[in-house]
């Protein structure tokens, strides 16, 4: 049986994270992948990654329920505590405690007026109600084939329980 993170649509969308974050901030999101890996490679690599990978459908952030998560890497699964049949669906405003959601809200909306915002810090909860602080993380939009905004995406590797 296929792992969720390499059905076909999955690795697509590991693929648009990949070139997303290269248009958006100009550097490469996995630094060490080459640039001709497979998309299957590339799917598995970013899965396995030890920066947090997290991407949303781009949902207006004030409408209900709002976005929901397309994808979460291993590293996002676990620090959530879920599995990505438990992550990949749900709304992303639940990766954050009510009192943080405006922030978090905003932050959004920055990132998608500006297309990437880098050094964002916010207060996040897992699935027990465990909370941690994320820092220096880059949001950046994800655009298809066309070029048209699809979603967007974040990523860190600094993180601590509070």
């Amino acid at each position: 049986m296929t792992p969720d993170w390499l059905a076909p649509d999955a690795v697509a969308l590991a693929g648009l994270l990949l070139t997303s974050h290269q248009q958006a901030f100009a550097a490469p999101l996995l630094a060490g992948l080459a640039a001709d890996a497979s998309p299957q490679l590339a799917a598995q690599e970013l899965f396995a990654a030890e920066v947090v990978v997290l991407a949303h459908d781009g949902a207006d952030p004030a409408a209900d329920p709002g976005p929901r998560l397309i994808y979460a890497n291993r590293a996002a699964l676990r620090l959530w505590q879920r599995s990505w049949s438990a992550m990949v669906g749900m709304p992303s405003r639940l990766t954050a405690e009510p009192a943080e959601r405006a922030s978090r809200r905003q932050a959004l909306v920055a990132a998608q007026a500006q297309h990437a915002l880098s050094g964002y810090s916010g207060i996040r909860i897992d699935s027990t109600g465990r909370r941690f602080q994320i820092e220096g993380a880059r949001l950046w939009t994800l655009r298809d084939e066309a070029g048209q905004p699809c979603g967007q995406a974040a990523c860190f590797s600094r993180w601590w329980l509070l």
